[in-house]
């Protein structure tokens, strides 16, 4: 799947949408509202693609587990896990979105992503493979402390049970992180200070 296909596949099935802004959540690194990687499991051409110019209006980017997490938010810190063709993962901390590349961090033989992947997922079984969630699961709630785990993603669902802990999130939140990217963020003026007294 490349970005020009993406464009045209929406354009088809939003054909009689009216709409101003377009949301996108990317299997990928997304820096400032720029793709900065290209994604390992789609085809090429992300890098630089002008999607604004493409759907000819304003476009805002983010990381797809990150946008995933923002409709799942409720409250603290949020840790949202997404088991689908790779592993996706972001924190929201106070309201604030961090997306991470927890799947790209080193595990024995591999990565995390090769041990709870898609591929991993038909390599191991599934009762093994649920055990290297688990176990991954695990060390990532005890060094964070999150107060929310989500569990998102295809292969959430075959999950024989959620691990302690966490509750099951739902692909359709997505659409609800993609409204929040465009809400107007309330301004923080500082308070005004209070003039001191002056006796008469």
């Amino acid at each position: 799947m490349t970005p020009q296909q993406i464009v045209s596949d929406v354009k088809q099935l939003a054909g009689d949408w009216e709409y101003d802004v377009v949301a996108i959540g990317y299997p990928g690194r997304v820096v400032n509202g720029r793709i900065v990687s290209e994604p390992r499991n789609l085809g090429q051409g992300w890098v630089g693609f002008d999607f604004a110019a493409a759907f000819d209006c304003r476009v805002k980017l983010i990381n797809d587990a990150a946008m995933q997490a923002m409709g799942h938010y409720k409250r603290g810190l949020l840790l949202f896990i997404g088991l689908g063709t790779g592993l996706g993962s972001a924190l929201i901390a106070d309201g604030v979105v961090i997306p991470t590349e927890i799947g790209h961090l080193s595990a024995r033989k591999g990565t995390y992503e090769d041990y709870v992947g898609r591929r991993a997922l038909k390599r191991l079984g599934r009762k093994r493979w649920q055990k290297h969630v688990e176990f991954g699961l695990a060390r990532l709630m005890k060094a964070l402390n999150p107060d929310d785990v989500v569990l998102g993603g295809g292969n959430a669902k075959k999950l024989m049970r959620l691990p302690p802990g966490c509750r099951a999130g739902t692909n359709i939140k997505a659409f609800i992180g993609g409204f929040r990217l465009w809400e107007e963020k309330p301004s923080r003026r500082p308070a005004a200070r209070k003039q001191p007294s002056r006796a008469a």
